[in-house]
C-alpha cells in the first residue's frame, strides 16, 4: 500500500534546535567576512566604485556610471543602498565598511526568509508525517519547526554561499530577494500582509537589482502553482483557510509591475549565451553544480526519489512544486548566463528546501555515513587552516611558510589577538559540537545537518579571521597602488588609460594620487595603463611625448600588469 507521505517522524524527533544557538550560529556566520577587510578586487570593489560615484553625486542615480561605464549587471538597487550608507554613516566608520552594512542586513534578511519559507512549506497538510494509529506522530507546527531548522542548517553549509553573499555585489541583492519571492507564496495560505509586503518587495527588489527576467519567471511559475494546488490548509492561530484564487491574480499583479517597472527603466538587457558542446565547458559547469551545492545536491536527489511518488502525481504538492520550480529557473540561468556562479547563487534556498524533505526520510546508516565524511573533511580542513597560519608566523613547518612565500611574494604575517581568539573559541566550539553529536541522546531530524554547516562555517570564520591579512593582500588592489605610488611620489596626479573599473575605483580609495584621463592634462607626469590596452595608445596620446618607465603587476604573478610611462621633458629626453 502507497503511504500518503514518505515521512515517517515521532513527536520525539521533532525536538527544536535551541534558539540561542540558533541565532548565535547565524550571527558568527554573517559577520566573517564582512568585518576586518578590504574591498577585494572585481565585483567586490568595481561595485564599490559605483557606490562612491553615487555618493558624490557624480553621475545619475537612474544610471551609474563609473569612468563613463556602466556596470556589467544591469542593477540599481544594491548601488543605492550602499550609496545611501555612505551618505549616513559617521565619519569614524570607514567608506567600505558601512558601505557593507545593507549587505549584512540582506543576507541577515535572507536566512530569515529561507527559515520562514522552509517552516511554511512543512505546515502543508501533504507534507506532514504520516499518522500513527495510536497516535505519537509529531505535530504540525513542531514537525515543521524541526524542518525549517534542518533546511537552514542546509543553506548555510552549502559551500558556494560563503564568499558570494558576504560581497558588496548585486548578487546578494538578488540572493535576499528570491529568498523574500520564496516566503512570501509559501506563506500565503497561513498570512495576509506578510506574503503581501514580502511579495512586493521581493519581485520589485529583484527587478531593481538586475534580475527582471528572473522575478516574472518566479511570478509566473508561482501564479500556476498556486492555481493548481487546491489543498485546505490551516492556520497556527485561527479558523482553516481554503485556497483562494485571488491569491494567485494578487502573484500575477505584482509579476506585471516588475515587468512594467524594468521596461519603465530599461532593465531588459539580456546577456544569454547558450554554452558551446565542448567537454571543457561542461565539465566546468558540472563541477561548478557539484561543489557550489555541496552538501545539499545528494540530499536534493535523495527527496526527489522518496517523494517521487507525490511529485508526479496528478495532485500538486506545494512542498515540492515551489522549490523545484525555483531551482529549476536559476539553473538554467546559470547554464545560459556568463556569471554562472552567481546565478547558481539564487538556488541555494530552493536546494536547502528540497534538502530538508529528505531529512524526514534518510535513514540512520545514511546519516552517520555524513557525519563521519563532514566530521573528517572540516576538521581537515581546519587543521590546515591552522597549519598554514601558524607557518606563516613562525616559519614552521618550512613547506607551508615556503609555500605561502611563493604565491604570495612579500607579504608579512602579523599577529593580531582577537582574530586569534575568536579563531580559537570556534575551534573549541567545533570540537564540543562534534562530542555532541557523537553522544547518545534523543534523536532530532536536523540532526544531520548539524556537522555540515558547523563545519562549513568554522572554515568560512577561520579563513576570515586566521588568514584575512593573506586574502587581502592577495584578493586586494592596495598591494599594486602602493607599488605604482613607490614609482610616481612625489607627483600630485597621473594620468590613466584603460584601468579596469575595480582596478581605478582601488587608486581612487586607497591614493591621494589625483586621476586624470590621459591626454587631458600637461601638468601630469606620469602615466599609467593597463598592458592589455597598450596598443590602443597612440590613438590616445603622443607616443613621442612619453617613455616607458616600468612594467609593474600585482604581487600574485601574472595578475594585472600595468605599464607606467614618464613624460619625456621630465625623463630627461
Amino acid at each position: 500500500m502507497n503511504q500518503p507521505t514518505p515521512a515517517i517522524v515521532a513527536q520525539a524527533a521533532v525536538r527544536r534546535l535551541p534558539r540561542a544557538a540558533l541565532l548565535l550560529f547565524c550571527l558568527a556566520y554573517v559577520l566573517p567576512g564582512f568585518v576586518w577587510r578590504d574591498p577585494w578586487r572585481s565585483a567586490d570593489i568595481t561595485a564599490f566604485g559605483y557606490m562612491l560615484e553615487l555618493a558624490g553625486n557624480s553621475t545619475s542615480w537612474l544610471d551609474p556610471r563609473l569612468m563613463g561605464q556602466q556596470p556589467d549587471v544591469n542593477a540599481l538597487l544594491p548601488y543605492w543602498l550602499g550609496a545611501w550608507a555612505l551618505k549616513l554613516a559617521p565619519g569614524w566608520i570607514a567608506p567600505d565598511f558601512a558601505a557593507r552594512l545593507p549587505f549584512m542586513a540582506l543576507l541577515t534578511l535572507t536566512l530569515a526568509a529561507v527559515w520562514q519559507g522552509i517552516y511554511y512549506l512543512a505546515r502543508s497538510p501533504l507534507a506532514q508525517p504520516v499518522a500513527f494509529a495510536f497516535g505519537g506522530e509529531a505535530r504540525p507546527t513542531d514537525y515543521a519547526r524541526a524542518m525549517a531548522d534542518g533546511g537552514l542548517l542546509a543553506f548555510i553549509a552549502c559551500l558556494g554561499l560563503a564568499q558570494l553573499s558576504h560581497e558588496t555585489t548585486p548578487a546578494v541583492a538578488q540572493l535576499c530577494f528570491s529568498a523574500l519571492a520564496f516566503y512570501a507564496v509559501a506563506a500565503m495560505p497561513y498570512r495576509r500582509f506578510g506574503p503581501i509586503l514580502a511579495g512586493t518587495a521581493a519581485l520589485l527588489g529583484l527587478t531593481l537589482s538586475g534580475a527582471p527576467a528572473m522575478a516574472v519567471l518566479f511570478g509566473l511559475g508561482s501564479m500556476v502553482i498556486h492555481l493548481l494546488d487546491r489543498s485546505h490548509t490551516s492556520r497556527e492561530d485561527g479558523p482553516p483557510m481554503r485556497w483562494d484564487r485571488r491569491w494567485a491574480w494578487g502573484i500575477a499583479l505584482l509579476t506585471l509591475m516588475a515587468a512594467g517597472l524594468a521596461t519603465a527603466l530599461d532593465l531588459w538587457h539580456w546577456r544569454i549565451e547558450l554554452p558551446p558542446l565542448k567537454w571543457d565547458i561542461w565539465h566546468g559547469l558540472g563541477s561548478l553544480l557539484l561543489w557550489f551545492t555541496w552538501p545539499a545536491w545528494p540530499l536534493v536527489l535523495w527527496t526527489l526519489w522518496r517523494w517521487r511518488h507525490q511529485l508526479f502525481s496528478t495532485h500538486v504538492r506545494r512542498h515540492l512544486a515551489l522549490p523545484l520550480w525555483f531551482a529549476l529557473v536559476t539553473v538554467a540561468a546559470t547554464l545560459v548566463t556568463p556569471a554562472s556562479d552567481r546565478a547558481l547563487l539564487l538556488a541555494l534556498p530552493s536546494l536547502a528546501t528540497l534538502a530538508a524533505f529528505a531529512l524526514p526520510t534518510l535513514e540512520r546508516n545514511v546519516s552517520a555515513l555524513i557525519d563521519w565524511f563532514t566530521l573528517l573533511f572540516f576538521t581537515g580542513c581546519a587543521f590546515i587552516i591552522w597549519v598554514v597560519w601558524i607557518a606563516m608566523q613562525t616559519g614552521f613547518p618550512p613547506q607551508p611558510a615556503a609555500n605561502v612565500a611563493r604565491l604570495a611574494p612579500g607579504f608579512e604575517a602579523g599577529f593580531t589577538l582577537l582574530p586569534f581568539v575568536f579563531a580559537s573559541l570556534a575551534t573549541l566550539a567545533w570540537a564540543w559540537l562534534v562530542k555532541w553529536r557523537v553522544g547518545r541522546h534523543r534523536a532530532a531530524i536536523w540532526k544531520s545537518l548539524v556537522l555540515p554547516a558547523g563545519g562549513a562555517a568554522l572554515c568560512w570564520l577561520l579563513l576570515t579571521t586566521l588568514w584575512m591579512p593573506l586574502l587581502d593582500f592577495a584578493r586586494s588592489y592596495e598591494p599594486l597602488v602602493r607599488r605604482v605610488e613607490a614609482v610616481v611620489k612625489p607627483a600630485e596626479c597621473i594620468e590613466t588609460f584603460g584601468l579596469k573599473p575595480g582596478l581605478y575605483t582601488a587608486f581612487r580609495f586607497y591614493s591621494p594620487l589625483l586621476l586624470k584621463a590621459a591626454g587631458t592634462s600637461k601638468g601630469c607626469a606620469w602615466l599609467v595603463i593597463d598592458k592589455d590596452a597598450s596598443f590602443m595608445l597612440p590613438g590616445v596620446v603622443n607616443p613621442a611625448q612619453w617613455r616607458e618607465h616600468q612594467t609593474l603587476g600585482h604581487p600574485r604573478e601574472g595578475e594585472e600588469d600595468l605599464v607606467i610611462y614618464q613624460r619625456a621633458s621630465r625623463a630627461g629626453f
